[in-house]
């Protein structure tokens, strides 16, 4: 991954001078505007027409139309009634203008005006002047007639513009992606953390060169005009903001984000495998697999991890094609065996127990997901059988998949969605493919990935 280099420096000195990242006023609160401050996005599309396309379908568009999210917040509602909580807690990064103007509560989003319900869209990202942290969404808001963003040089017949440099930090995005509990303030997510504490922070390659340039992985120069009349510029932000998300996407129907996101995915990791050939009856056969985040700017997988899931399907199996040994398979209600490693968060209630409720959450009993640039190396063993012929062959698949099976089931019924499972990497390198039950609708032609291969001959 390589950051913007010259094109950053650039931007930085232009921005010497211009407003700074003070946090001197209060986060936006309920009740300080009303909706029709806001300009639907379509009303940017007149000349912003590249932009709102790659953002209309996104997940920022769909931020709180995904079904998903619906069902999760409406249990977090009757939580919320319960206990006190904020009713607004979560819907503060997911319907950031309903929340302001005060359309949040009810939960049931029946008080949304339509322009909230756009969820993260063009004039709600456009009027943060500036943010109060880290985390929970400490946006301050400054609705109107004029538009921020990250050029001092930008000129409009329809609005004014203002420079700010927050718009080329990361911490921009940190408003929203770290997430910390309402009441206890356990970390539920963070993507932004990960980022600040890895080599690309270091490196200065910030979330907007992976998540918003057309490459992906890292940062790739895009080209033409920011707007329909503006000049032409070396380089202008996308705006898809694609993550991992190839769930929802592909059930809303959202297919060039469904595949992006299976993209980046499938950039993300690396396996290097080391394994016998072949041994003799009765010996014990070592195989060590090693997992590299080779492509995230943060942990493999990220965001609220609790329900994500990232595990290793190891296969072998003799000349003859008789399965030797076999972890990380699914059942038929696809639920992964018990001794697979599953590389996520695990959140434990009150009383200790696991739990997918972030609202019920007081700490964490383990965290095992891959930092970025960071390895994890999984060993197995089995014993060969008597009757097994040699040479033996090893097949590795790292998979992925936003929800476990059983959760969505729960939520929307047995049948009512297939949650895809994404190959992110494989050994020996093949065509990455969806499970058969679980995948994904439709052919996708994947990318192919750089997969070191060792094998230790015996």
């Amino acid at each position: 991954m390589k950051s913007p280099g010259l094109l950053s420096l650039i931007i930085t000195t232009l921005f010497a001078g211009l407003i700074v990242f003070t946090g001197a006023a209060a986060p936006s609160e309920p009740g300080d505007f009303t909706s029709d401050q806001f300009s639907k996005s379509g009303i940017c599309s007149n000349c912003h027409g590249s932009s709102f396309g790659e953002w209309d379908g996104s997940m920022h568009s769909n931020a709180d139309s995904d079904f998903f999210y619906q069902a999760t917040l409406q249990e977090y509602g009757v939580a919320a009634e319960a206990q006190g909580l904020s009713p607004d807690f979560c819907s503060r990064c997911h319907t950031p203008i309903g929340v302001v103007s005060a359309e949040i509560p009810p939960l049931d989003g029946s008080h949304l005006s339509e322009v909230s319900k756009e969820g993260v869209q063009c004039d709600f990202c456009h009027s943060v002047a500036e943010s109060e942290g880290i985390g929970n969404a400490p946006f301050v808001l400054e609705p109107g007639d004029v538009k921020w963003g990250n050029r001092p040089d930008t000129e409009s017949a329809s609005h004014e513009t203002e420079a700010h440099e927050f718009y080329n930090e990361s911490a921009y995005c940190g408003m929203c992606h770290n997430i910390y509990h309402p009441v206890n303030n356990l970390t539920l997510g963070a993507t932004y953390t990960e980022w600040e504490e890895s080599p690309y922070a270091e490196e200065g390659v910030n979330c907007q060169a992976c998540h918003m340039t057309p490459g992906i992985i890292g940062f790739e120069e895009n080209p033409g005009k920011a707007a329909s009349t503006g000049p032409e510029r070396e380089h202008v932000y996308t705006h898809h903001f694609v993550g991992a998300n190839a769930f929802v996407t592909d059930v809303m129907g959202e297919n060039r984000h469904e595949k992006r996101a299976i993209e980046y995915l499938q950039h993300a990791a690396e396996l290097e495998v080391n394994a016998p050939d072949s041994t003799g009856p009765g010996e014990s056969v070592e195989v060590e697999i090693k997992i590299t985040n080779v492509g995230a700017g943060h942990k493999i997988p990220t965001g609220v991890t609790e329900d994500r899931e990232m595990w290793l399907e190891l296969t072998v199996n003799d000349s003859e094609g008789r399965e030797l040994y076999h972890s990380g398979a699914l059942d038929s209600a696809g639920k992964i065996d018990s001794g697979a490693t599953i590389y996520h968060t695990v959140f434990a209630d009150s009383g200790g127990k696991p739990t997918v409720k972030l609202w019920e959450a007081e700490s964490i009993l383990s965290d095992n997901r891959i930092g970025p640039k960071g390895s994890v190396v999984e060993k197995h063993s089995f014993v060969m059988p008597e009757n097994a012929s040699n040479p033996i062959s090893t097949k590795a698949v790292l998979h992925y998949r936003s929800a476990p099976q059983e959760h969505i089931d729960k939520l929307f019924g047995e049948g009512a969605y297939n949650v895809p499972v994404i190959d992110m990497a494989t050994y020996p390198e093949e065509e990455k493919t969806s499970t058969p039950g679980f995948g994904i609708t439709g052919a996708i032609i994947a990318l192919s990935l750089r997969i070191t291969l060792r094998r230790r001959k015996k």
